[in-house]
């Protein structure tokens, strides 16, 4: 399933914030072995790990909208939409960043 988060920023700018919020998952998220890699200049494939499963999904980044899809294991679909309530809450956090000019800051 799709879900879409609308930026209202540059194209440009939007990719430099899904790169960020794919950065910080790495940081944050250490235990789950998030993995993340650009496919292209749009679209990213994006995995990690928990209770010996992993799981796998992509973001798109669009003119209007960044598009995350994200594939669980049956056993872990209860776990999909706290994941992508996440996902969501921090690559918001870096569109806001980017409005405010605060994506170079930490």
């Amino acid at each position: 399933m799709k879900h879409v988060i609308r930026h209202g920023l540059t194209h440009e700018l939007a990719r430099e914030a899904a790169q960020h919020a794919l950065d910080s998952y790495r940081d944050r998220f250490s235990a789950l072995s998030p993995e993340g890699e650009w496919i292209d200049d749009d679209h990213a494939r994006v995995a990690f790990s928990a209770a010996g499963r992993r799981m796998e999904g992509s973001i798109g980044v669009g003119p209007e909208e960044i598009e995350l899809e994200l594939e669980v294991p049956f056993i872990f679909r209860l776990f999909h939409d706290r994941a992508v309530a996440i996902i969501d809450e921090d690559v918001r956090r870096w569109i806001d960043r980017a409005r405010e000019g605060e994506l170079g800051k930490p």
